[in-house]
């Protein structure tokens, strides 16, 4: 079943009805987010803009996930579903030149649409695995060759997600070199880093930076109904990034369709909820022409949910986050790209 499309044709119920009445009464009780410094919000048409850190710069609410297109088997559909999101006010787009098996085919295809002065209208980001210095340096390059680009605006340290990461990338001989000789060669203008196995260990980047007198540009997690109740980013992790001034990107807003398959809410829902919350940026997956024209409606019409309306729809997925069943890239390899190739991080 298409549970995206079924759910999103009833979008205009959920916006009236749906986080009213009994999904009160399974509210989860969880901290309020609402008092934690937001980006500053602009809208331009029917596109919402926020800023990004203390960068400066000002992105899309909503970003264009690479690994989805990498899954286009059509170039030609591929460049049209990123041309027309970019017409149609998004400018933040991610990739990795790691997803689908390390076919680099993400970048590839985002190279190609990205030709004839899209590459200028766009805030462009990729990362890499590698955690030495040479093994990164190689990535970078690499990616910038598949991008089509000399640098990209935001490079990120790719899966961040076992303890001994931090170490690596901060070691003498550790990737933070290859980053910062990028910086200085103007191949990237910014520095993060992703991981969405457990919010302890992007903690521990985060402590890590501070002692070594480094400070991230950026950090990307993931953000949906069932974080907010189980090993959650957004209650853990979420805050220090603000207070620090670090833009927040947010990821799995339907935890790669298996939050979907709960039946606990909708896509809409899904993508409500996670720009309610105070990220930058919503890292969303789109390779269908319908994904990407559904996911603009829900932008152009949004309107932040209220505490207790997240904690309604928090409430009704709570239950089925429990055990991080439908949180897969939390509890099991399934998303971990570098545990099935642990020779991409050098």
């Amino acid at each position: 079943m298409d549970f995206q499309r079924e759910a999103f044709v009833n979008r205009r119920t959920f916006f009236g009805t749906a986080i009213s009445g009994a999904a009160l009464s399974g509210a989860a009780d969880a901290e309020d987010t609402s008092h934690l410094p937001r980006p500053t919000e602009t809208r331009k048409g029917d596109m919402l803009y926020r800023s990004f850190g203390k960068t400066g710069e000002t992105v899309s609410a909503i970003g264009v996930g690479g690994s989805h297109i990498g899954q286009i088997s059509s170039d030609d559909l591929a460049t049209r579903i990123i041309r027309t999101a970019v017409d149609r006010g998004v400018n933040f787009m991610d990739n990795s030149w790691d997803y689908n098996n390390g076919d680099g085919q993400g970048e590839v295809k985002m190279g190609k649409a990205l030709r004839d002065g899209y590459r200028q209208k766009v805030f462009l980001m990729t990362k890499v695995d590698g955690r030495t210095k040479e093994a990164a340096a190689k990535q970078i390059d690499e990616s910038l060759h598949r991008l089509q680009t000399d640098h990209v605006e935001l490079l990120q340290f790719h899966e961040v997600i076992r303890m001994e990461d931090p170490d690596r990338f901060f070691a003498p001989g550790g990737a933070l070199e290859a980053f910062l000789d990028a910086r200085k060669a103007g191949k990237t203008r910014f520095i993060g880093f992703t991981g969405h196995k457990d919010p302890a260990i992007h903690l521990r980047m985060l402590t890590m930076a501070k002692e070594k007198g480094f400070h991230f540009d950026a950090v990307l997690f993931p953000s949906n109904v069932m974080d907010w109740s189980f090993r959650s980013f957004v209650h853990q992790v979420m805050p220090v990034a603000l207070e620090e001034g670090i833009a927040v990107q947010t990821m799995k807003p339907m935890g790669g369709k298996f939050i979907l398959e709960s039946k606990m809410v909708t896509p809409a829902e899904c993508l409500q909820y996670a720009l309610s919350q105070p990220a930058s940026v919503v890292i969303h997956g789109m390779d269908k022409m319908e994904y990407l024209e559904e996911s603009l409606a829900v932008v152009k019409n949004f309107k932040p949910l209220t505490h207790e309306q997240i904690s309604a729809l928090a409430g009704k997925a709570a239950q089925a986050a429990a055990t991080g069943k439908y949180e897969l890239f939390k509890t099991t390899n399934h998303f971990d790209s570098t545990a099935k190739n642990p020779s991409w991080l050098g």
